[in-house]
């Protein structure tokens, strides 16, 4: 097993659920946050294939983009062999002008791991109330969440937040393969409806590119409002 794989498979030794969380997008000038959240259990471990076929899983930000798309390939046929869950969610622009970045990130965790809970069967997510971090509230199984990052504040759920978890675990790393992939692909789409800007390329990153866009261009409507004072006042 890599490091990614043995620190997760380490975790499972104190819980039956690992559940892992990331972003992707944080730092745009356009576009929604979009979280992922992937769920492993020791099960996981146990299946040789599944240990082997996810030997090249990384922070989605040291993969190239066609690796990215490999391994996004990879999650699905493990989640349909029901070997892990994962699911992702967004914090659209309008959430991000009403509840600045963090506010929209965190909400978009938040849904994507009710996405997961809310189909899980052998455990539920627990609350900020609850005495055991490890145990859920109304008598569910064990599940630990580990976050990319600081710790979220405020937050309803026990989660620990573990800064460059995307390169320490490997739950982290599909969830941030889960939400980088989702939110190119949606860059991509975006693209087209909001032609000039180059989003299909930098992904709403402030490139030199975009910013020329958005000079030349002015805003659209996918743009966040906060994030692009400076470069207008110029």
């Amino acid at each position: 097993m890599n490091d990614l794989q043995l620190h997760d498979r380490s975790r499972l030794k104190a819980s039956l659920y690992l559940l892992g969380v990331d972003e992707a997008g944080r730092g745009c000038l356009a576009g929604p946050v979009v979280a992922g959240a992937c769920v492993l259990k020791e099960d996981f471990f146990v299946d040789r294939t599944a240990v082997e076929r996810s030997a090249l899983i990384n922070d989605s930000k040291q993969l190239s983009a066609e690796a990215r798309e490999a391994q996004f390939s990879l999650l699905e046929e493990l989640k349909s062999e029901g070997l892990l869950d994962f699911a992702v969610a967004s914090g659209s622009v309008e959430e991000i002008a009403a509840l600045n970045i963090l506010g929209a990130t965190r909400l978009a965790m938040q849904r994507a791991m009710e996405a997961l809970a809310g189909r899980a069967t052998g455990w539920k997510l627990s609350t900020q109330y609850d005495e055991d971090p490890l145990f859920s509230s109304g008598g569910g199984s064990s599940v630990e969440v580990i976050v990319d990052g600081r710790p979220l504040k405020p937050f309803p759920y026990l989660h620990e937040g573990i800064v460059k978890g995307d390169g320490k675990s490997l739950s982290i790393a599909m969830a941030s393969i889960a939400a980088k992939v989702t939110r190119d692909r949606l860059m991509k789409a975006l693209a087209v409806m909001h032609p000039g800007y180059g989003f299909e390329t930098h992904k709403g990153y402030g490139t030199a590119q975009h910013r020329a866009a958005l000079l030349s261009l002015g805003p659209c409507v996918e743009h966040r409002e906060l994030f692009l004072r400076k470069i207008l006042m110029l």
